[in-house]
C-alpha cells in the first residue's frame, strides 16, 4: 500500500511539473485563413501541446499593429501580410517563419464610377490600410498607370473601414486583402469588381506573408521559438492538404466567428506549404529569393530607403532546424 501510495505521489507530481513547465504563449493573428491556416490547426491537432507551449490566440486587424503588440510586450509572436514586411527589413521584427506566398489583395473598384482600367483611378476617391499590403496594392495599380498618391483621393482608413466605406459608396475605390475583399463584392457583385489582385504584379513582386518575433525574444527563448516553429511544420503537413482544407476552414470560421462558407472561399487565397517545402526553400536560396524581391519593390517605392541583407532579419536556422 505504501509503495502504491508513493507510486501515486510520484505520478502527481510530475503530471503537475509539465504542467507548470508548460510555457504560455499570446500569439496575434488576423481573422483570415491566410493568417490562421497553420496556427489554428496546431491548436485543434494539438501540436503545440506536444511542444509544451499552450497557445492563446489574440486577434489584430493588421500586422503594424501586431508587432507594436509585440514591442509593448504584450504578444509574444506573431503573423505579418506582406505591407509590415517593412518593418522588419527596418529591423523592428525577424521572421522566423515563411507562411505562404499570397494572392489575397485586390484593388476594388466600381463600374458605376467610371473605373474601367487603371487610368481610371485619377482623380477618384480611394480607401487603403496605411503600411500594409493594402498601400502596396494600390500604389502597384497607380504606377501601372503613371499615377501616384498625389493623383487620386486617398483615405487612410482602418480595415473595418474601408469595408464599410466601399458598400456605403462612401469611396469609389479601395484596396484590401480577403475576406474583407468577398465581404465587399458580395454585396453588389453587379458593380463591385477586382481591378487587379497579386498575380496581376507577379513579375515585379511576391507576396509572402509570416511568423515574426521580436530579436531580444528570440535571443532570451531561442527553444521557444524553434519548438512553436516545429509545431507549425507538423500544422502545414496536415493543413497543405487539399484533403484537409475544409477542416481546416471549419476551424478557422469557428475561430473568427463567421460562417463556414466565409472560410472555404478562402482556401484559393494562396498555396499553402509543407515542412518540406519551406526547408528546402530555405537551404537552396528560394525563400532568400522571395523576401529579396520583396525588398527590392520596398526600395523602388521608397517605403525602404536602402537595401539590407536578407540574412539580417530572416531567420533560416530556425525554418532549416525545425524541420530536422
Amino acid at each position: 500500500m505504501k509503495k502504491l501510495f508513493v507510486l501515486l505521489l510520484g505520478l502527481v507530481l510530475l503530471f503537475s511539473f509539465c504542467a507548470v513547465s508548460a510555457e504560455d504563449l499570446n500569439i496575434a493573428y488576423m481573422p483570415n485563413y491566410a493568417s490562421l491556416w497553420s496556427v489554428v490547426t496546431g491548436v485543434n491537432m494539438g501540436y503545440f501541446e506536444e511542444e509544451g507551449l499552450n497557445v492563446h490566440l489574440v486577434e489584430f486587424a493588421d500586422g503594424p499593429t501586431i508587432i507594436a503588440a509585440m514591442e509593448s510586450g504584450s504578444i509574444d509572436m506573431g503573423y505579418i501580410g506582406p505591407g509590415a514586411h517593412k518593418l522588419c527589413i527596418q529591423g523592428r521584427a525577424k521572421i522566423f517563419m515563411l507562411s505562404q506566398i499570397g494572392n489575397a489583395d485586390h484593388v476594388l473598384a466600381r463600374h458605376s464610377r467610371g473605373i474601367e482600367s487603371y487610368a481610371d483611378l485619377k482623380g477618384k476617391k480611394i480607401g487603403y490600410a496605411s503600411g500594409t499590403s493594402s498601400e502596396m496594392i494600390l500604389q502597384y495599380a497607380l504606377e501601372e498607370a503613371g499615377l501616384t498618391f498625389d493623383d487620386i483621393e486617398a483615405y487612410e482608413m482602418e480595415v473595418s473601414s474601408l469595408v464599410s466605406s466601399m458598400v456605403s459608396g462612401s469611396i469609389d475605390a479601395a484596396a484590401a486583402w480577403s475576406p474583407n475583399t468577398g465581404t465587399i463584392i458580395a454585396t453588389d457583385p453587379d458593380d463591385i469588381y477586382s481591378l487587379c489582385s497579386n498575380v496581376t504584379f507577379a513579375n515585379r513582386s511576391v507576396s509572402p506573408a509570416s511568423w515574426i518575433v521580436l530579436s531580444g525574444y528570440a535571443e532570451e527563448h531561442a527553444d521557444i521559438v524553434l519548438r512553436f516553429a516545429r509545431a507549425l511544420y507538423k500544422a502545414m503537413d496536415y493543413g497543405s492538404q487539399p484533403e484537409n482544407f475544409d477542416q481546416v476552414a471549419q476551424w478557422v470560421a469557428n475561430q473568427c466567428g463567421v460562417d463556414l462558407e466565409i472560410a472555404i472561399a478562402q482556401e484559393g487565397d494562396a498555396d499553402w506549404p509543407s515542412s518540406d517545402v519551406i526547408v528546402a526553400g530555405a537551404q537552396d536560396g528560394t525563400i532568400e529569393g522571395y523576401y529579396k524581391v520583396q525588398q527590392d519593390a520596398f526600395i523602388a517605392s521608397g517605403a525602404v530607403e536602402s537595401e539590407v541583407p536578407v540574412s539580417d532579419y530572416v531567420m533560416f536556422d530556425i525554418m532549416i532546424e525545425a524541420g530536422k
